[in-house]
């Protein structure tokens, strides 16, 4: 079979195994991949979307916003080439020297730190956290505190520490997000959100 046949049985057989569920087409296309990029199905239950999401993403991505994300590893997943095709681009300063000599200073995250400094390209693009929820937490901050006005935030930090209660905090904002409620996330799922919505904004062309 090839690459692109592969793919495709693949969400047959997501698409064949998922259970019942009032997911739009366009939010199942943002599960399947998912489940496709972590052969995971308890992200079936736990992502939550905003009523605004996917719409808010796809409008974003069409006129070339910039995302922002909270580690290489979600940078380095998106697809740059369709990003490409709207005059998009990524941001990842998490291992810039400033941010890191900022950090050391003031005793904060370097993930806080990154936020902070792209917190221009946040206000009207899209943040996609798949890591550090320190990260996730100070965007909310932004958002609350500083009126930052993310297009979309993609809020998918994994852990023990402070990975759920991000996401909860994330739930009580009045901007458009996708997250997975709970420990679980992940830099693959962060990409993997973000690639789905891009190939939705590419089939509205």
């Amino acid at each position: 079979m090839l690459p692109h046949e592969i793919e495709q049985e693949s969400f047959r057989i997501i698409r064949s195994e998922m259970e019942a569920n009032g997911f739009s087409e366009a939010e199942l296309a943002v599960v399947v991949r998912v489940i496709h990029a972590t052969a995971d199905f308890d992200f079936q239950r736990i992502l939550r979307f905003h009523p605004r999401a996917i719409e808010a993403g796809i409008e974003a991505i069409r006129r070339g916003a910039t995302i922002v994300t909270d580690v290489r590893m979600v940078q380095a997943g998106i697809s740059q080439a369709i990003l490409a095709e709207f005059g998009g681009q990524t941001v990842c300063d998490i291992a810039h020297p400033e941010v890191r000599e900022q950090a050391r200073a003031q005793g904060l995250t370097r993930s806080i730190v990154a936020m902070r400094r792209n917190a221009a390209h946040i206000d009207g693009g899209i943040v996609a956290i798949g890591n550090a929820p320190t990260a996730l937490l100070e965007v909310v901050r932004l958002v609350r505190e500083e009126g930052i006005r993310p297009a979309l935030v993609v809020g998918m930090p994994v852990g023990f520490v402070k990975a759920a209660e991000s996401k909860e905090e994330l739930l009580t904002l009045d901007v458009p997000y996708i997250t997975a409620v709970g420990r679980k996330g992940g830099s693959p799922v962060a990409a993997a959100t973000v690639n789905a919505l891009l190939r939705l904004a590419r089939n509205r062309q």
